[in-house]
């Protein structure tokens, strides 16, 4: 079974023509299928267009919580063996699909992501995005031209790992997925101009998602050894501190160099008092990632398979 998960903000010109070119995509296929639209909070008639539509699946936000919240929710209430996720501006092709199914299927992926090599949008978008995608690829390494793409096909088990995902998290979820080592692949899908509705990014959806990539970047690199980034630091910085301090000693004992007016002993005592801040926060935070992992269940690792022959 396909379930296809729509994330819908304030779209109520594009959900008719949406649907039907949804529904008309996953027949084609011609497998069972479900389609779940996700309002998330809107605050014009997209509920009251949603409601019309028959032989679907709505799930409603009591306020606007976001695009990663939409896609969380609709993972958890998805019942596919294949999860599809789209945009709700009509932006993306559902004829696309097929084509994404069969690549995932026949290269034994886990989940397959567009690349809206030739995007339609604003050229102040565009090129945000790129830097943003710049500063990705050195981050977080997810190993795609296009992050920001929502059309995807995932195996259901891909998305077992993303119930919990927040904030801005949706555009790393190809990331989230190769730490936990999911196979992932790509596809050039055809990006379409928005004919309806307006658009939602603006500079603070930017800052946020920066922030993330930041803390995605720390997930993957420290999440299981947090004291061997702070901990670095607070050596490094310590032992800074500890060779000015050296270095003034010598210089006051057998120069007679005068410290009365400089800096530098400020400067020893800063570098001493934030490596031994480090390393202490380094300690802190290995214990709280131990004990997140105990109460949560979670592993740090992800097992593919057991096989007994």
């Amino acid at each position: 079974m396909i379930s296809a998960i729509i994330p819908i903000y304030n779209e109520e010109g594009n959900i008719q023509e949406l649907h039907r070119e949804v529904r008309s995509a996953l027949q084609d296929i011609g497998e069972e299928h479900e389609i779940i639209f996700i309002d998330d909070g809107s605050d014009d008639n997209s509920a009251k267009v949603l409601r019309s539509i028959p032989g679907i699946k709505i799930v409603s936000f009591r306020r606007n919580f976001g695009q990663t919240a939409a896609l969380a929710a609709g993972f958890s209430v998805a019942i596919g063996d294949i999860v599809v996720t789209m945009d709700g501006d009509r932006q993306n092709d559902p004829a696309d699909i097929k084509d994404m199914l069969t690549k995932l299927r026949q290269e034994d992926l886990d989940v397959v992501c567009g690349w809206r090599k030739h995007r339609k949008d604003p050229f102040s978008k565009k090129f945000i995005s790129h830097g943003a995608n710049l500063l990705r690829k050195i981050l977080v390494r997810d190993h795609i031209q296009d992050s920001g793409c929502t059309l995807r096909v995932y195996k259901k088990e891909a998305t077992e790992v993303l119930k919990s995902i927040s904030g801005e998290a949706h555009r790393f979820i190809a990331a989230l997925l190769v730490i936990e080592g999911f196979m992932i692949g790509e596809q050039v899908v055809k990006h379409r101009p928005r004919v309806a509705g307006l658009t939602k990014y603006n500079w603070k959806r930017t800052v946020k998602g920066l922030i993330d990539m930041f803390g995605i970047w720390f997930w993957r690199s420290y999440s299981g050894r947090p004291l061997h980034l702070f901990g670095s630091l607070g050596i490094v910085l310590t032992g800074l501190g500890s060779a000015l301090g050296i270095v003034l000693v010598v210089l006051r004992l057998l120069y007679d160099y005068s410290l009365n007016d400089k800096i530098w002993p400020l400067i020893f005592v800063l570098l001493i008092v934030s490596g031994l801040q480090l390393f202490v926060t380094g300690l802190l935070a290995d214990i709280s990632v131990k004990q997140y992992f105990q109460s949560s269940g979670k592993k740090h690792y992800n097992i593919k398979e057991i096989i007994e022959t």
